[in-house]
């Protein structure tokens, strides 16, 4: 887990720069125009890049069972003050499915302007990649937020976690 501010910075920019990379591969994937498809990319994409951001922070289930019993309590309360679902466990596809469906709208979207000529695969491509940056964004915040939250919770300074 990240203990300095700037380690912190640099999980986060990690994080951010392969957000981007697999954020364009679903956008790709989404102007394909075969229904389905995207869903498929995007699920298999964000089963792995779930795991990868929470990696970068340490917040991988082994990573949370390798800390000192103190502090793998610190972290455990952090995780459940930010409500996270995704932070220390492992993905199951019902939980990557539930996940996309909290965007639905804007899935709904892509798979109708698909059939729009030329326009729609362009519509399409945006709309896929905004949607896996907007959840892979949510699963950054979360993990920072985890982790700022477990550093005051250990120095003893209790922080709100909306913050």
């Amino acid at each position: 887990m990240p203990s300095t501010a700037q380690a912190l910075s640099q999980a986060v920019e990690r994080s951010r720069a392969k957000l981007h990379q697999r954020a364009l591969l679903a956008g790709a994937a989404s102007a394909v125009p075969i229904p389905g498809l995207d869903w498929a990319v995007d699920a298999a994409i964000l089963s792995k890049l779930l795991p990868d951001i929470s990696k970068e922070f340490g917040l991988t289930p082994q990573q949370i069972d390798a800390l000192d019993p103190h502090m793998r309590d610190q972290v455990q309360k952090a995780v459940a003050m930010v409500g996270s679902v995704f932070i220390g466990k492992l993905l199951t596809r019902q939980m990557v499915l539930r996940l996309a469906r909290t965007v639905g709208a804007r899935m709904g979207t892509k798979q109708f302007a698909k059939f729009i000529p030329f326009a729609g695969q362009a519509i399409a491509a945006t709309v896929g990649y905004g949607t896996l940056r907007y959840l892979g964004q949510r699963h950054i915040n979360d993990c920072v937020r985890v982790v700022e939250h477990a550093q005051s919770l250990q120095a003893g300074i209790v922080t709100p976690v909306n913050a």
